[in-house]
């Protein structure tokens, strides 16, 4: 594994990882803004951003921007997170010019024509209808709101159908010029390639990327209470929270392990309590959602109405018994299950790119494998009773879906 870094002129950072024994390339490019950078006015523009920049350039319309990549073997595709936006390929690895010609001609050459956007405006509309009608994903929405009440970090990565319809090709175009810069932009891919020649492509591709503006969001407000929407469901979803911390924080590898001990898996002490021993949930699992300036612990779990009451006290319950000493056998095990993951992620080129996108957005620098796996070997049980009294002093977040 070769990971090399350079720096653009013009402040984008070209970050590769190669890998010679392959035959592929996974490559894209990682915008430094999402959800949480939105206007209230304009949440959700992130999103149809993303959609937006496979419906027609200057030099290709819809069709060809599918059909060049797909006539090769590779495949396109993009997401949205409340702190980024993605926009990536797979491809073979003598197709790798193509693939960042196309990536580089969406995000700066994009002409956002009406019609298209009408098109797809009903497509995301559809898409927030579809979140609606799974109870077991739109509840993690009403979560974020109650947990990071009246600011954007509380707000849906979709928006709302209202706010989608309103947005015109102005409103995509200014929202591009004022957030997709260069110095705000990730370059990174993982396979067999060469890294000068990336940083070459790159240099030649990404030429009009619009100058940085000072911008900024709020500083994540960890707030916490208690909400409920009634929907006639068969089950209630339920989730529990506590305020969390960010990817940067010195208790983030103890906290990843406490997570995965409490509820991490078949042997985790939740899934064991709730599920093995008392039946009273399919599914229940921990979770820890981490941002560049805080985060949110979570606990998921869906049962019937009747057992709400009595399985909040009994989560709360688990992670006192954590703060209070864990045994040693647990704390290995969730050791070795992080360990396993991050050593199988090795293994995909798409995992690689993502990794080393993420780490440049997060850290400004690509982290080692060994320092990695030997943060998460540090950790001891005192590191994590330490985790579990730090979120057990913040106030919770209640949220259910289901049943009055």
């Amino acid at each position: 594994m070769t990971v090399t870094v350079t720096e653009l002129p013009n402040g984008l950072r070209v970050v590769s990882d190669t890998m010679d024994q392959v035959e592929t390339v996974s490559l894209g490019a990682w915008v430094e803004v999402g959800a949480r950078d939105e206007d209230a006015d304009i949440n959700g523009i992130s999103h149809l951003l993303e959609h937006m920049a496979f419906k027609g350039t200057q030099r290709r319309d819809a069709k060809a921007i599918a059909e060049e990549i797909e006539n090769v073997g590779g495949h396109l595709n993009a997401y949205t997170t409340r702190e980024s936006t993605a926009y990536y390929a797979k491809i073979m690895k003598e197709d790798m010019p193509l693939a960042v010609d196309i990536i580089a001609d969406i995000l700066q050459h994009s002409v956002m024509d009406s019609t298209e956007l009408s098109r797809e405006q009903d497509v995301i509309v559809q898409e927030i209808n579809q979140s609606f009608d799974t109870p077991d994903d739109v509840v993690f929405d009403y979560f974020q709101e109650t947990a990071f009440p009246d600011q954007a970090l509380g707000r849906p990565v979709l928006g709302t159908a209202d706010l989608v319809r309103a947005m015109t090709p102005d409103t995509l175009l200014g929202y591009i010029g004022k957030h997709y810069s260069a110095t705000g932009m990730v370059f990174a891919a993982a396979g067999n390639l060469d890294h000068q020649r990336l940083v070459d492509l790159a240099e030649d591709a990404f030429d009009s990327l619009p100058e940085p503006t000072n911008g900024g969001h709020e500083q994540a407000r960890y707030v916490g209470g208690d909400s409920h929407q009634t929907r006639d469901l068969e089950q209630a979803h339920v989730l529990v929270g506590l305020e969390g911390m960010a990817f940067d924080d010195p208790d983030f590898y103890a906290a990843s392990v406490m997570s995965t001990v409490l509820g991490g898996g078949m042997s985790s002490r939740l899934f064991q309590e709730i599920r093995e021993k008392r039946g009273m949930a399919y599914s229940i699992y921990a979770y820890l959602q981490c941002y560049t300036d805080g985060g949110l612990f979570g606990v998921y779990a869906g049962t019937d109405k009747s057992q709400v009451e009595e399985l909040v006290p009994l989560i709360f319950a688990q992670i006192k018994e954590i703060s209070g000493g864990l045994l040693d056998t647990e704390i290995a095990r969730a050791r070795a299950q992080i360990k396993a993951g991050i050593l199988m992620s090795l293994e995909s080129t798409s995992s690689r790119s993502e990794q080393l996108a993420r780490q440049m957005v997060v850290f400004k620098k690509p982290l080692s494998i060994e320092d990695t796996i030997a943060k998460v070997e540090a950790v001891d049980e005192d590191a994590i009773k330490r985790v579990a009294e730090r979120l057990l002093a913040s106030p919770p977040t209640l949220t259910t879906l289901g049943p009055e």
